[in-house]
């Protein structure tokens, strides 16, 4: 069984910060799915900051969540902070 949510950090990028019950720091990119369905409304940073960590995984105020194993087999290791938002080691600088 894969690691849980234990916080998450939204940053303005619509990535998320995310610190599993193993220690973990990963960021796992919204973005993809912002174009779909209940996620639209995410597009609006009020609405993408209202997220909360939720049973080993986490939910935002409008109900929108991930699977916690989507949230940690398609996240990645966070590999530097910069301007308080996560950058994953798949962003180019």
């Amino acid at each position: 069984m894969n690691p849980r949510v234990k916080d998450v950090k939204p940053n303005p990028n619509h990535t998320i910060n995310l610190v599993f019950t193993n220690g973990e720091v990963r960021c796992f990119d919204v973005k993809p799915y912002l174009d779909k369905g209940i996620f639209k409304q995410l597009n609006d940073l009020k609405a993408f900051n209202s997220v909360r960590p939720f049973l080993g995984s986490i939910q935002w105020e409008g109900g929108q969540d991930f699977c916690p194993d989507t949230l940690y087999m398609d996240s990645v290791p966070v590999t530097d902070l910069e301007h308080g938002f996560c950058r994953s080691g798949s962003e180019s600088s």
